[in-house]
């Protein structure tokens, strides 16, 4: 049976990513990527993006609205641009997107099919009934506006879809992985994300097999002019509604309503951890990442958390708000992208990349051990609040180039007396 892995609660929020952004993080999500599937292998890349809280993480780390539901949307659009020029080297596909873009999935599958030897029909095919089970055979008061389908050169596929409930404000996000896989209408969901807004009608539920049977037989028995006179029989009558279900516990990730950064969205330990090891391990052993031109300790900082990405466990996505830290966020929280830290991050992953192309695994292999000093350190670090942290960022925002979806960040105010003349910090 298809892996569940857990649950989130997305507040609805609507507006476009910016040009500026969209640019970064379709070079950013293409750099990872290549890194886990380098590291890793592709099946894990399609394993991450079935993990609720890795995709959340994934998506702050970018810079967008590190809570919001917009991540799903400007995730899977940067894939697939980042993707498309490597699709051939990577053998990943995504296809789909949000409104007329999901309805083009089945036709994008079929000619991918034609290019690689894929069995494109039946890609499709699993397409459509993705779609039609979150649709239709979950009713849970979402209306799918968003369908990606991401397939591999050997025929495993991920998909991940969203739906909202405009009237509560929220979105649910669903996640389907090919592996294991052996049904469409028995638990077939890998996760679904969302909080519970009422009775569910899940006809997909194991313990709903004799319900599929039933509508059958009534289909056969009936025939459709009889359905429609039971159910307006139906509707009339007053009935309790019936327990739920007993389920197993999963993970649960809560995505608050508030934009602000708060403590209790963030794992602050770990915060330590990697400003610790990008203060203290990154002078000595990362001296080859150094020597990229720009690179200063706010860069480091920045690639602590994103090898977090590349290497952290499931279990070290619990606080997808810490992420943000990387680079920001496009609307000025916890505070505006730094996009000179976020254009050298990209550019070291870049480097790193070209470099184990050619034999030279020194760089990426550097990363991965910045990853391991954080983890390592962060039980013993200590380092300032979080709202102090986040001050700070917003104080030399000037310096790293900030900028949201207001505008550039302008210098800070200088104190009266104070000398007006500045040094910029080295990103």
């Amino acid at each position: 049976m298809a892996k569940r892995a857990g649950s989130a609660d997305l507040p609805l929020h609507s507006g476009r990513v910016p040009a500026w952004l969209g640019q970064r993080m379709t070079r950013l999500g293409a750099v990872i990527t290549q890194a886990i599937v380098h590291h890793y292998g592709r099946d894990e890349f399609l394993r991450r993006l079935a993990h609720p809280f890795w995709f959340q993480s994934f998506g702050a780390v970018m810079g967008m609205d590190w809570h919001s539901s917009g991540i799903t949307t400007s995730v899977i659009g940067a894939l697939k641009r980042g993707l498309a020029p490597m699709s051939g080297d990577l053998g990943l596909h995504v296809c789909g997107g949000r409104g007329r873009h999901s309805r083009e999935t089945p036709a994008e599958l079929m000619a991918i099919g034609d290019r690689t030897g894929l069995d494109g029909a039946g890609l499709a095919t699993a397409s459509r009934l993705v779609a039609k089970v979150d649709s239709a055979a979950v009713q849970d008061g979402f209306d799918l506006y968003l369908h990606g389908f991401i397939v591999a050169d050997d025929g495993k596929w991920v998909v991940v879809q969203q739906g909202m409930n405009g009237e509560a404000r929220y979105a649910r996000r669903y996640h389907w992985l090919s592996e294991d896989l052996k049904t469409f209408v028995e638990a077939p969901h890998a996760a679904i994300d969302g909080i519970n807004r009422g009775e569910i009608v899940n006809l997909t539920d194991r313990r709903a097999a004799a319900s599929r049977a039933g509508q059958i037989d009534l289909l056969r028995t009936l025939g459709p002019d009889g359905i429609v006179r039971e159910i307006a029989a139906v509707e009339g009558r007053n009935r309790e509604p019936a327990p739920p279900p007993d389920a197993p516990l999963l993970p649960h990730l809560v995505m608050p309503e508030h934009h602000d950064v708060r403590p209790k969205d963030v794992i602050l330990r770990r915060l330590h951890g990697a400003l610790a090891a990008a203060s203290d391990a990154a002078p000595h052993d990362f001296a080859d990442l150094l020597l990229v031109p720009g690179v200063g300790a706010r860069t480091v900082e920045s690639l602590a958390m994103v090898a977090e990405v590349v290497h952290g466990a499931p279990c070290r996505f619990t606080d997808p708000a810490r992420f943000s830290l990387a680079h920001g966020g496009k609307d000025r929280h916890p505070f505006p992208v730094a996009t000179a830290v976020y254009d050298r991050t990209i550019t070291v992953l870049r480097s790193a990349i070209e470099a184990a192309k050619l034999g030279n695994d020194e760089r990426l292999d550097a990363i991965r051990r910045l990853d391991a000093q954080s983890r390592s350190l962060e039980h013993a670090a200590t380092g300032p609040s979080l709202p102090a942290y986040i001050d700070g960022e917003r104080a030399r925002s000037h310096d790293y180039g900030g900028r949201s979806v207001f505008g550039w960040e302008p210098p800070p105010e200088p104190a009266a007396g104070a000398n007006t003349r500045s040094a910029r910090s080295r990103p």
